[in-house]
Protein backbone atom coordinates (compact mmCIF):
# COMPACT_ATOMS: atom_id res chain seq x y z
CA UNK A 1 0.00 0.00 0.00
CA UNK A 2 2.72 2.62 0.62
CA UNK A 3 3.63 3.43 -3.25
CA UNK A 4 -0.39 3.69 -3.88
CA UNK A 5 -1.04 7.08 -4.77
CA UNK A 6 -4.44 8.97 -3.94
CA UNK A 7 -6.57 11.50 -4.49
CA UNK A 8 -7.75 13.91 -1.62
CA UNK A 9 -10.95 15.57 -1.98
CA UNK A 10 -11.84 18.34 0.62
CA UNK A 11 -15.76 19.29 1.32
CA UNK A 12 -16.64 22.21 2.96
CA UNK A 13 -19.90 21.57 3.84
CA UNK A 14 -22.73 23.88 4.96
CA UNK A 15 -24.95 23.22 7.28
CA UNK A 16 -22.68 20.24 8.59
CA UNK A 17 -25.07 17.62 9.17
CA UNK A 18 -26.97 15.62 7.69
CA UNK A 19 -25.30 16.41 4.19
CA UNK A 20 -22.27 14.77 5.83
CA UNK A 21 -23.09 11.74 6.42
CA UNK A 22 -25.44 11.53 2.88
CA UNK A 23 -22.29 13.06 1.65
CA UNK A 24 -19.65 10.12 3.34
CA UNK A 25 -21.87 7.58 2.71
CA UNK A 26 -22.80 8.29 -1.47
CA UNK A 27 -18.87 8.73 -2.25
CA UNK A 28 -17.99 5.35 -0.48
CA UNK A 29 -20.30 3.85 -2.69
CA UNK A 30 -18.71 5.63 -5.16
CA UNK A 31 -15.24 3.95 -4.04
CA UNK A 32 -14.02 6.52 -1.99
CA UNK A 33 -11.87 4.40 0.92
CA UNK A 34 -11.68 6.66 4.04
CA UNK A 35 -13.02 9.94 5.12
CA UNK A 36 -12.00 11.97 7.98
CA UNK A 37 -14.58 14.69 9.13
CA UNK A 38 -13.21 17.94 9.60
CA UNK A 39 -15.01 21.36 11.40
CA UNK A 40 -15.92 22.50 8.14
CA UNK A 41 -17.19 19.39 6.43
CA UNK A 42 -15.02 16.24 5.39
CA UNK A 43 -11.96 14.72 3.82
CA UNK A 44 -12.27 11.48 1.42
CA UNK A 45 -9.51 10.01 -0.17
CA UNK A 46 -9.84 7.63 -3.22
CA UNK A 47 -7.08 5.45 -5.21
CA UNK A 48 -5.73 7.31 -8.06
CA UNK A 49 -6.35 4.11 -10.30
CA UNK A 50 -9.89 4.02 -9.02
CA UNK A 51 -10.50 7.67 -9.79
CA UNK A 52 -12.53 8.42 -13.34
CA UNK A 53 -13.48 11.70 -15.00
CA UNK A 54 -16.92 12.58 -13.80
CA UNK A 55 -17.13 10.38 -10.46
CA UNK A 56 -18.75 12.85 -8.70
CA UNK A 57 -21.66 13.01 -11.06
CA UNK A 58 -23.79 10.36 -9.04
CA UNK A 59 -23.51 12.14 -5.70
CA UNK A 60 -26.74 13.45 -5.40
CA UNK A 61 -26.07 15.10 -2.19
CA UNK A 62 -24.11 17.67 -4.19
CA UNK A 63 -27.10 18.93 -6.50
CA UNK A 64 -29.08 19.43 -2.93
CA UNK A 65 -30.15 23.13 -3.06
CA UNK A 66 -30.78 22.53 1.09
CA UNK A 67 -26.98 22.30 0.99
CA UNK A 68 -23.74 24.33 -0.13
CA UNK A 69 -21.28 22.10 -1.03
CA UNK A 70 -17.76 22.94 -2.49
CA UNK A 71 -14.57 21.06 -3.08
CA UNK A 72 -10.55 21.21 -4.33
CA UNK A 73 -8.63 18.09 -4.76
CA UNK A 74 -5.50 16.87 -4.94
CA UNK A 75 -2.90 14.18 -5.47
CA UNK A 76 -1.25 12.46 -2.14
CA UNK A 77 1.81 10.25 -2.14
CA UNK A 78 1.33 8.22 0.87
CA UNK A 79 -1.45 8.71 4.15
CA UNK A 80 -0.73 7.17 7.25
CA UNK A 81 -4.66 5.84 7.28
CA UNK A 82 -4.36 4.28 10.95
CA UNK A 83 -3.46 8.10 12.57
CA UNK A 84 -6.19 9.47 10.28
CA UNK A 85 -8.77 7.12 11.43
CA UNK A 86 -7.95 6.96 15.33
CA UNK A 87 -8.09 10.64 15.74
CA UNK A 88 -11.62 10.55 14.29
CA UNK A 89 -13.32 7.06 15.06
CA UNK A 90 -15.20 7.60 18.25
CA UNK A 91 -16.76 4.14 20.06
CA UNK A 92 -20.48 3.80 19.39
CA UNK A 93 -23.33 1.93 22.16
CA UNK A 94 -26.30 0.62 19.66
CA UNK A 95 -29.63 0.11 21.85
CA UNK A 96 -27.17 -0.28 25.38
CA UNK A 97 -26.47 -3.60 24.31
CA UNK A 98 -24.20 -3.64 21.10
CA UNK A 99 -20.83 -1.30 21.63
CA UNK A 100 -17.79 -0.68 17.88
CA UNK A 101 -15.21 0.00 19.37
CA UNK A 102 -10.63 0.08 18.47
CA UNK A 103 -8.93 -1.48 20.11
CA UNK A 104 -7.68 1.50 22.22
CA UNK A 105 -10.55 2.66 23.49
CA UNK A 106 -12.26 1.57 26.87
CA UNK A 107 -14.32 -1.70 27.16
CA UNK A 108 -18.05 -0.74 27.49
CA UNK A 109 -20.13 -2.93 29.87
CA UNK A 110 -22.17 -3.59 26.82
CA UNK A 111 -23.52 -7.82 25.93
CA UNK A 112 -21.63 -7.61 22.78
CA UNK A 113 -18.64 -6.11 22.34
CA UNK A 114 -17.02 -5.46 18.86
CA UNK A 115 -13.50 -4.52 18.33
CA UNK A 116 -12.36 -3.76 14.60
CA UNK A 117 -9.65 -1.55 13.35
CA UNK A 118 -11.72 -0.03 9.84
CA UNK A 119 -8.80 1.67 8.63
CA UNK A 120 -9.96 2.44 4.86
CA UNK A 121 -13.25 0.01 5.27
CA UNK A 122 -16.79 1.35 5.20
CA UNK A 123 -19.38 0.00 8.33
CA UNK A 124 -17.79 1.44 11.56
CA UNK A 125 -21.06 1.63 13.22
CA UNK A 126 -21.33 5.41 12.69
CA UNK A 127 -23.33 5.58 9.43
CA UNK A 128 -26.99 4.97 9.77
CA UNK A 129 -27.38 2.33 7.47
CA UNK A 130 -24.72 0.21 9.67
CA UNK A 131 -26.19 1.33 13.14
CA UNK A 132 -29.90 0.12 12.15
CA UNK A 133 -28.82 -3.18 10.82
CA UNK A 134 -27.37 -3.56 13.98
CA UNK A 135 -30.49 -2.95 15.74
CA UNK A 136 -32.26 -5.37 13.39
CA UNK A 137 -29.70 -7.76 14.59
CA UNK A 138 -29.88 -7.00 17.94
CA UNK A 139 -33.60 -8.17 17.69
CA UNK A 140 -33.03 -11.18 15.52
CA UNK A 141 -32.35 -14.90 17.32
CA UNK A 142 -29.58 -15.60 15.01
CA UNK A 143 -28.92 -19.17 17.17
CA UNK A 144 -27.76 -22.38 15.09
CA UNK A 145 -28.31 -20.38 11.90
CA UNK A 146 -26.42 -19.56 8.53
CA UNK A 147 -25.96 -16.03 7.57
CA UNK A 148 -24.62 -14.57 4.29
CA UNK A 149 -23.36 -10.87 5.56
CA UNK A 150 -23.20 -9.16 1.65
CA UNK A 151 -20.96 -6.11 1.25
CA UNK A 152 -19.35 -6.67 4.50
CA UNK A 153 -16.88 -4.13 4.71
CA UNK A 154 -15.40 -4.48 8.23
CA UNK A 155 -17.33 -7.64 8.48
CA UNK A 156 -18.85 -5.92 11.76
CA UNK A 157 -22.20 -7.14 10.90
CA UNK A 158 -21.01 -10.96 10.21
CA UNK A 159 -19.19 -10.54 13.63
CA UNK A 160 -22.65 -9.42 15.45
CA UNK A 161 -24.50 -12.60 13.98
CA UNK A 162 -21.53 -15.00 15.18
CA UNK A 163 -21.57 -13.51 18.60
CA UNK A 164 -25.14 -14.07 18.80
CA UNK A 165 -24.91 -17.57 18.08
CA UNK A 166 -25.03 -18.07 14.50
CA UNK A 167 -23.20 -21.35 13.17
CA UNK A 168 -22.11 -20.62 10.07
CA UNK A 169 -21.41 -17.24 8.50
CA UNK A 170 -20.02 -15.52 5.25
CA UNK A 171 -18.47 -12.47 4.77
CA UNK A 172 -18.38 -11.34 1.18
CA UNK A 173 -16.99 -7.82 -0.69
CA UNK A 174 -15.98 -7.45 -3.63
CA UNK A 175 -13.50 -4.53 -2.41
CA UNK A 176 -9.83 -6.31 -1.58
CA UNK A 177 -9.33 -4.04 1.30
CA UNK A 178 -12.58 -4.81 2.85
CA UNK A 179 -11.99 -8.46 2.85
CA UNK A 180 -8.46 -8.18 3.75
CA UNK A 181 -9.86 -6.16 6.83
CA UNK A 182 -12.64 -8.39 7.66
CA UNK A 183 -10.52 -11.02 7.77
CA UNK A 184 -8.38 -9.16 9.85
CA UNK A 185 -12.06 -8.25 12.31
CA UNK A 186 -13.11 -11.68 12.10
CA UNK A 187 -9.92 -12.76 14.03
CA UNK A 188 -9.38 -10.29 16.37
CA UNK A 189 -13.32 -11.07 17.74
CA UNK A 190 -12.58 -14.68 18.21
CA UNK A 191 -15.22 -15.31 15.66
CA UNK A 192 -13.56 -17.71 13.52
CA UNK A 193 -16.52 -19.48 12.04
CA UNK A 194 -16.75 -16.16 10.09
CA UNK A 195 -15.47 -16.97 6.21
CA UNK A 196 -14.59 -13.95 3.96
CA UNK A 197 -14.75 -14.39 0.43
CA UNK A 198 -13.59 -11.12 -1.78
CA UNK A 199 -16.42 -11.13 -5.10
CA UNK A 200 -19.83 -10.35 -5.60
CA UNK A 201 -23.35 -12.20 -5.82
CA UNK A 202 -21.75 -14.60 -8.02
CA UNK A 203 -20.28 -16.15 -5.44
CA UNK A 204 -23.68 -17.41 -4.45
CA UNK A 205 -24.51 -19.94 -6.77
CA UNK A 206 -26.18 -23.31 -5.20
CA UNK A 207 -25.50 -21.55 -1.51
CA UNK A 208 -28.45 -21.26 0.92
CA UNK A 209 -28.79 -18.99 4.18
CA UNK A 210 -31.28 -18.54 6.92
CA UNK A 211 -30.83 -14.89 7.00
CA UNK A 212 -29.01 -12.80 4.28
CA UNK A 213 -27.53 -9.14 5.33
CA UNK A 214 -27.18 -6.73 2.02
CA UNK A 215 -26.05 -3.17 3.53
CA UNK A 216 -24.65 -1.93 -0.27
CA UNK A 217 -26.52 0.40 -2.45
CA UNK A 218 -29.90 0.59 -4.06
CA UNK A 219 -28.88 -0.44 -7.75
CA UNK A 220 -26.88 -3.16 -6.74
CA UNK A 221 -29.69 -4.75 -4.41
CA UNK A 222 -31.96 -4.08 -7.33
CA UNK A 223 -29.79 -5.86 -9.52
CA UNK A 224 -29.36 -8.56 -6.68
CA UNK A 225 -32.50 -9.03 -4.88
CA UNK A 226 -33.54 -12.23 -6.74
CA UNK A 227 -30.08 -13.85 -6.30
CA UNK A 228 -30.92 -13.26 -2.60
CA UNK A 229 -34.06 -14.60 -2.56
CA UNK A 230 -33.13 -17.97 -4.28
CA UNK A 231 -30.88 -18.02 -1.53
CA UNK A 232 -32.98 -17.79 1.35
CA UNK A 233 -34.35 -21.26 3.34
CA UNK A 234 -37.79 -21.59 4.00
CA UNK A 235 -39.11 -18.69 6.57
CA UNK A 236 -35.93 -16.70 5.46
CA UNK A 237 -35.44 -13.55 6.71
CA UNK A 238 -33.50 -10.71 4.44
CA UNK A 239 -32.66 -7.58 5.63
CA UNK A 240 -31.80 -4.15 2.87
CA UNK A 241 -29.88 -0.98 3.67
CA UNK A 242 -28.13 1.43 1.69
CA UNK A 243 -30.71 3.11 0.37
CA UNK A 244 -33.00 6.21 1.28
CA UNK A 245 -36.67 6.59 1.98
CA UNK A 246 -37.98 7.56 -1.28
CA UNK A 247 -36.24 4.40 -2.42
CA UNK A 248 -38.82 1.78 -0.59
CA UNK A 249 -41.20 1.52 -3.25
CA UNK A 250 -38.93 0.30 -6.16
CA UNK A 251 -36.96 -1.80 -3.60
CA UNK A 252 -40.29 -3.49 -1.91
CA UNK A 253 -41.58 -3.97 -5.45
CA UNK A 254 -38.44 -5.87 -6.47
CA UNK A 255 -38.89 -7.81 -3.30
CA UNK A 256 -42.39 -9.03 -3.80
CA UNK A 257 -41.67 -9.99 -7.05
CA UNK A 258 -39.22 -12.42 -5.88
CA UNK A 259 -41.93 -13.74 -3.30
CA UNK A 260 -40.28 -11.72 -0.65
CA UNK A 261 -42.76 -10.13 2.20
CA UNK A 262 -42.07 -6.76 4.28
CA UNK A 263 -42.02 -7.26 7.50
CA UNK A 264 -40.55 -3.92 8.91
CA UNK A 265 -38.54 -0.50 8.78
CA UNK A 266 -36.17 1.19 10.33
CA UNK A 267 -35.40 4.85 9.74
CA UNK A 268 -32.42 7.37 10.84
CA UNK A 269 -32.24 10.20 8.86
CA UNK A 270 -33.77 9.49 5.98
CA UNK A 271 -31.69 6.22 5.19
CA UNK A 272 -33.94 3.23 5.98
CA UNK A 273 -33.32 -0.08 6.59
CA UNK A 274 -35.91 -3.40 5.76
CA UNK A 275 -36.37 -6.44 6.95
CA UNK A 276 -38.00 -8.91 4.21
CA UNK A 277 -39.35 -12.60 5.02
CA UNK A 278 -39.85 -15.60 2.16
Amino acid sequence: MSNTIYLGYYFKVAPLQPATEILIAELGYAGFESFVETETGVTAYIQKEEWFEGILEDIFVLSNDEFEITYTFDEIEQVNWNSEWEKNFNPIIVDDLCSVRAPFHEKPNTKFDIIIEPKMSFGTGHHETTHMMIQHLLKNDFQGKSVLDMGCGTGVLAILAAMKGAASIDAIDIDNWCYLNSVENAERNNTPHVQVFEGDASLLTGKTYDVIIANINRNILLQDISVYASCLNKNGILYLSGFYNDDIPMIEEECTKNGLVFQSKLERNNWVALQFKN
